[in-house]
């Protein structure tokens, strides 16, 4: 089934992206022919790659049930003749520094804190609306990401973080500044959310370090439009809004959103020789092999250290050994092991 969230995008690609195009024919009469033009529509109407096969995984995933409840002999997607578009290489993109930095200093001051945690320490935005002063350990210098803020059509709650683990993440001096001024400017204010789900009976109260003027836990999509959005404007990231549109209209890319401040977490963190290892640890990743296959570009001195380590050794070894003749050991008695060859002298071992 998935997290909540996870469940709301498979419920909106079905609604949205199969059911209208599909959905008026019966499971056993859909043919490999009807799934390749099918495909061919997607590709007019949805532009990204990694979208359409996120379509056609759940379209796929809908066909297998169907083969399990033995509604169908098999599941016509696997077909040889039905080709899904090529995944695109996955990779991130950071900003400059500077261009990070431009945001965090013309974003409104409530809101400084979030661009610093992103940027500081890679938090993902719904743990940085999530965190609670009491997940700040000043004396060990780390942050303990406990718990996120998630919103389902509008409706907010608690989850735990991606892939449902807590982690543990190094927290900069600086950083740790900007959180004892932030606190002191805008006291925390306290949030009563459902646990795990909108609509669970469980609720959790927690005391958040990023809230709304009103002291309440903060909406996604309402921060990215009334607060982000307009500071990427103000730092000339993004074009400032067309006359007349509407105040939620902006032109903006998907790559310039919060995320970013992750990216650019990751890629200073590997430029400046950080383990893939301890990155990946702070990212939450699962493995390492995660992290280098989104932020391997941002490594482009990878080897050099093990290539300077082998030409020390090997220019050391010339340098100990200039043109020297080597001596020949005289020529032992064939009756009798030489002692020079044989650590025990005469005797053997």
């Amino acid at each position: 089934m998935g997290a909540p969230k996870t469940q709301d995008n498979q419920e909106r690609r079905a609604r949205l992206h199969i059911v209208p195009h599909l959905g008026h024919l019966p499971l056993r009469s859909i043919t490999a022919a009807d799934l390749r033009a099918y495909i061919a529509r997607l590709d007019g109407v949805v532009v990204s790659v990694d979208y359409r096969r996120g379509i056609l995984s759940e379209l796929s995933s809908i066909l297998e049930a169907a083969v399990d409840d033995k509604r169908l002999t098999a599941n016509p997607m696997r077909a040889k003749s039905v080709r899904w578009p090529r995944a695109e290489k996955e990779r991130r993109e950071a900003w400059p520094l500077e261009t990070a930095l431009r945001v965090r200093d013309v974003i409104s001051p409530r809101s400084r804190i979030a661009v610093v945690l992103g940027l500081g320490c890679g938090l993902r935005q719904g743990e940085v609306f999530g965190l609670s002063p009491e997940d700040i350990d000043y004396g060990r210098g780390v942050l303990r990401v406990r718990r996120q803020v998630q919103a389902i059509k509008g409706r907010l709650y608690f989850t735990l973080p991606k892939g449902k683990k807590t982690r543990v993440v190094d927290m900069p001096p600086m950083v740790a500044e900007e959180l004892e001024r932030h606190i002191e400017a805008f006291p925390p204010g306290e949030a009563e959310l459902p646990w795990g789900k909108p609509e669970a009976a469980q609720r959790r109260k927690h005391s958040l370090l990023l809230t709304t003027r009103y002291g309440n836990a903060i909406a996604v999509n309402t921060w990215n439009t009334y607060t982000w959005k307009p500071a990427l404007a103000k730092a000339g990231v993004i074009q400032p809004q067309a006359e007349g549109a509407k105040q939620w209209q902006w032109e903006a890319s998907p790559q310039d959103g919060f995320h970013v401040l992750r990216h650019t977490f990751a890629s200073i963190m590997l430029e400046a020789g950080e383990s893939v290892v301890t990155v990946a640890r702070w990212l939450g990743h699962s493995s390492p092999a995660i992290t280098l296959g989104y932020y391997a570009h941002f490594m482009p001195e990878a080897g050099s250290k093990g290539r300077t380590a082998i030409n020390g050794l090997l220019g050391r070894g010339e340098s100990s050994m200039p043109n020297q003749t080597p001596q020949i050991l005289p020529t032992a008695d064939p009756g009798r092991p030489h002692s020079r060859n044989c650590p025990g002298g005469g005797r053997g071992m």
